[in-house]
């Protein structure tokens, strides 16, 4: 008879449970634990290329994702007037890689907190202490694993208390989001671009509107005055969608920088391994890809087997995405005058080269 190990996934976000429910479709159950209260309500919206749609479809949640998802057809790059410099067709972009979709995050929630059998996830259950596999709880209490995986994201507990050489370095960007409603005209995914700004927004159906905003910045303090006032130059939907942006949530970009995501029964995935700059929009993508891997490879093979092979095939494609994150992080510096041209003549290819790789499965 198999052995199935006994995995602790810390985290309840998408990659804590994208993990536990990989996990369960290869017949292992997971413990879920996390240290809020309640799986977090509302929230932003996402945009999930085709490579993460193609991971929900692995995860057997297609169907229940169409239902709350809205299809993105086109990616729009604008200057801050609104006039044209690259239109992307997610069609030709990902061919039979599958749609991209944008989705409310406390949706993409849902439809993987259901798919895990009932009290999967514990609340309210911090994690303060870890020596090798075995988990001390802020109650007191202590497990000892096969497995445990660290999913609690760019500021993870597992990460400070296991990889005490890992850091996260600030990007020099800050970043506000905010949703809105009543708005059928904003539709797609549209990004408005400036010298160090961009304001994007990603239809969500229904006249609703994820938005994005940031701006190339020194140092990760708010800043003086009113945010929104960096962007009164933008014209379009912009300062109408800004006077509804008074409870933006703020959040500096960051990229977390580790030599390895792996110890002796022990793995980080998503954010908590792997954050890097939201401009390849490969967060979700990444952390359900690290979710299907892992699942996997625990089921075929002994644990510390599975987590060195583990480390091996994320290791290049993560490595991809920060590059190229990285890369389009300089072209946003340059001036106006060097940015549109070069967006207008290459934009497309461009997004061909950067997503080219991701097209083919993990």
């Amino acid at each position: 008879m198999k052995h199935h190990p006994r995995v602790l996934v810390v985290g309840a976000g998408t990659a804590g449970l994208a993990t536990a429910r990989a996990l369960l479709l290869h017949g292992i159950t997971a413990e879920v634990v996390d240290r809020s209260a309640r799986a977090e309500p509302a929230g932003y919206g996402m945009f999930l290329p085709a490579n993460a749609g193609r991971c929900l479809r692995d995860l057997d949640l297609g169907a229940a994702v169409d239902k709350v998802a809205h299809p993105i057809a086109r990616q729009r790059l604008l200057d801050h007037r609104g006039r044209l410099l690259a239109d992307i067709d997610q069609q030709g972009l990902w061919g039979d890689t599958g749609p991209s979709v944008a989705v409310r995050r406390a949706d993409l929630q849902t439809v993987l907190s259901d798919a895990l059998p009932d009290e999967t996830v514990r609340y309210e259950t911090e994690v303060t202490g870890i020596s090798g596999t075995t988990v001390r709880f802020a109650d007191g209490s202590r497990g000892t694993y096969d497995v445990v995986v660290g999913a609690d994201g760019i500021n993870s507990t597992v990460r400070r208390l296991a990889f005490p050489a890992a850091r996260t370095v600030y990007l020099g960007q800050m970043s506000w989001r905010f949703l809105v409603t009543g708005r059928p005209e904003l539709q797609d995914w549209t990004v408005r671009m400036a010298n160090g700004r961009s304001f994007l927004t990603v239809a969500l159906g229904n006249g609703d509107a994820y938005c994005y905003a940031d701006v190339n910045r020194t140092d990760a303090s708010a800043g003086p005055g009113d945010w929104r006032d960096l962007f009164a130059d933008f014209g379009g939907p912009v300062p109408d969608l800004l006077r509804t942006a008074g409870d933006a949530y703020r959040s500096p970009i960051r990229r977390v920088e580790m030599d390895s995501p792996v110890l002796p029964g022990l793995v980080l995935v998503g954010d908590a391994a792997h954050a890097a700059s939201p401009n390849m929009a490969q967060g979700a993508a990444l952390a359900m890809e690290d979710a299907l891997v892992l699942g996997e490879l625990l089921s075929t093979a002994t644990a510390g087997d599975a987590l060195r092979a583990f480390e091996l095939r994320r290791r290049e494609r993560v490595r991809w995405v920060h590059e190229r994150a990285a890369r389009r992080d300089r072209t946003r510096k340059l001036p106006g005058l060097v940015r549109r041209p070069v967006l207008r003549a290459a934009g497309e290819r461009i997004f061909q080269a950067d997503y080219g790789p991701l097209r083919t499965r993990p």
